[in-house]
Order: structure tokens, then sequence, then C-alpha cells
């Protein structure tokens, strides 16, 4: 994109200031109207881009990538929002979902398809991911809920993710039963879903934080049982980055905040059921809205168009690093389990005091700054 620096421009022009009193101005484009767009109108010294103007920084669609991005030079100081084949690893927001009882019916479904497609040669090929259905969920009030969580991948190789403490609980809109199948509103709790069933209501919607879930689940089970609970999640992240780690087109202008969905059977075994790696960032509530206002701001933060981190923090606001090239401990070098593991740097669900770090964080940076000035 731009062949020169982030500096303030006014009108076409840059704004020379003295090297010691200048400002960073970030150039940013969103493809995308809602709570990520508010967040990048609020960042200090970014600046939105419209149209074909040059950008430093582009919260780009899927459609976008694939049209541009072999066609488009980035500068070194350049990031978008996606990796180059993204898809390896993920849908999103429930689509292209059904369920079956019967390998039948699937080879039924693929003949109506193909009756159906006038121009079926026009059509790229769509690749399906069969999952043996969960017969046994955790249930809470009688309803079916899944996990939503935040990894955010700076890169692959070497892999480096970051995962976010805070997260929700998407819960059913109706009681659950095996008896209905085709009942969507019973068996996919995608809010995307959930949000058209006939009763739904988006004052109330059908959330929890996960903060709220993990108390429950260790008022019922017990802190031990919880937090094997929640390790066996951190491999899920991990195991599930690492399986196409080989295959992802790493690229340093790139990066990926995905969403995990993760269901919880009645043995407090997790499973995954889908990685999104366009999550919806739309707000459904009040408290919806704050935490998808703090994960974007931390994930800005990480991107670090500014400059400001080190390289070497394991948290950052509500961030911690889980992975990078290798397993992160909380406590480097030591064990902390007395098994001879590693406890991995994560607190999902556990108490986010991201203002208080961040303060932290960027009163260290303004420091050195004052150091080498």
């Amino acid at each position: 994109m731009s062949k020169s620096k982030n500096h303030c421009s006014k009108g076409h022009g840059v704004l020379k200031v003295k090297e010691r009193d200048q400002k960073l101005c970030i150039r940013f484009k969103c493809a995308v109207m809602n709570t990520l767009l508010d967040v990048l109108r609020c960042r200090p010294g970014w600046v939105e881009v419209k149209d074909e103007g040059e950008w430093d920084f582009y919260w780009c669609d899927v459609s976008w990538l694939r049209e541009n991005f072999d066609h488009t030079y980035m500068d070194e100081h350049v990031r978008i929002s996606h990796f180059r084949n993204h898809y390896e690893v993920a849908r999103s927001q429930g689509k292209g979902i059904f369920l079956f009882r019967k390998l039948k019916d699937i080879m039924d479904w693929r003949k109506d398809v193909g009756r159906s497609d006038d121009q079926k040669d026009d059509i790229p090929v769509e690749n399906y991911v069969a999952q043996r259905y969960i017969e046994n969920p955790y249930l809470i009030g009688g309803r079916k809920f899944d996990l939503r969580v935040y990894v955010l991948v700076m890169s692959y190789l070497p892999l480096r993710a970051w995962l976010y403490r805070d997260g929700f609980v998407r819960f059913s809109n109706t009681r659950f039963t095996l008896s209905s199948i085709d009942d969507h509103y019973v068996h996919l709790t995608n809010v995307a879903v959930q949000k058209t069933s006939p009763d739904y209501d988006p004052e109330k919607g059908c959330k929890w934080m996960i903060q709220r879930f993990r108390q429950y689940l260790t008022s019922k089970h017990g802190p031990e049982a919880v937090e094997t609970l929640f390790q066996d999640m951190d491999n899920i992240f991990i195991k599930s980055l690492q399986s196409v780690q080989k295959v992802i087109i790493s690229d340093k202008h790139c990066f990926e905040l995905y969403g995990y969905d993760i269901l919880i059977d009645q043995n407090l075994k997790p499973w995954l059921l889908e990685v999104n790696a366009s999550p919806s960032l739309a707000a459904s509530s009040q408290e919806d809205y704050q935490l998808k206002t703090c994960l974007l701001e931390d994930t800005l933060h990480i991107v670090d168009m500014e400059g400001r981190l080190t390289g070497k923090e394991k948290r950052v606001g509500g961030f911690d690093l889980m992975w990078n090239d290798g397993p992160v401990s909380r406590e480097e070098g030591v064990d902390l389990s007395g098994t001879g593991n590693f406890v991995a740097n994560t607190h999902l669900g556990c108490n986010n005091d991201r203002k208080k770090q961040l303060r932290q964080l960027f009163r260290s940076f303004h420091n050195r700054k004052k150091v080498t000035s």
C-alpha cells in the first residue's frame, strides 16, 4: 500500500513536525459496519480511509482477499485481518450446517443438490466435514449450549497464538431433545440461527459470560475437574492450529482472530464443533458489545501498528500468549503441577483485569520512550 511510513496527513500533503514530537497516524479501512468500526474510529491516531485511498491497516472481508491479495503490493508495516488461505481451518456463523441420522440421508441430499443445480459447472465445489453428533451434551436449565472462545494468531511460521480470557456461552432457545433432529433451534446454538427463532428476545439474548459458566461448573464439580476441562480446551486450540500449520500460507502482513465453538458433554469432555475465521463481531446485547469492544481493542494492541510492544510480552490486556513456537508456561521453566508437565499460560474464564494490565504495560512503554529520547 503506502510506499511511505505512517505520517499524519492533512489533505493530500504530509504534515511535517519535529521528529521528537511526531505522532503516528494509522490509515485504516474496514469492510464491516459493526462494533469493529466503532473501535477503529475511536482509536487515537487512527484515520479512516475510504474507496481507493492508501491504507496501513485493513480489516478486509474474504472476498477482497481472494480477489486482491496476490495483486497488491504491501509495505513492511501494512497489516490485514486474514491469512491468504484462512479457509483451511474454518467457516462462519453456522453457514452450511445440517443434521442427518443415516448415511443414506446425505446421499439423498447430494442427489437433490445435483438436480437443483441448473448451472452446476459454474458453481465451485464445496468441502464438507462430517461430525458425529454428541448425544449427551451437558445441559443447563435443560438447554444445550456451546462456548465461543477467541484465539488470535499472529504467525503460523513460527506459530504464535494468543487466547482471550473472556468469551461467552451460547444457549439454544428451546429445551433439548433428540426426538426432533431437524429443529435447528434445539441443536444449533449459533446466535445467527437462534435470533431467527419466533420467541427470541434480543434484549435478554441467550448468553452467559464465560466467567459465570466457570463459576457454575466449579460449584457443581469442584475446581480440579474444571481446571482439567479448561486444560483440555487449551489442547484443542493448539492441536487444531498445528493441524493446518504446514498448509496455511503464513505472511508477515497477516493475522487472524478465530472464534472457536466448543461443546461440553456430560463427562466434562470438550469437543471442537467449528473454528470460525470470520466470527461475528456484531453485538446482540450491551454486555456483548462491551466484551467485543475490549476484545478488538486488545487485538489491535497486539497487532501493534504503533510499535509499542517489545515482543517479549506474555500478556496484553485480556490476551495471554499460549504458544510461541512452543508452549508458554505461566511461570517460565517452572513445573507448577508437580507432574513434569507445564501449565499453559492461559486464564480462560478467569478474572480479566485488562485495564490495570494495560496501564502497567503502556506505562513501561512511555518510560522506555523517555529514556531513548
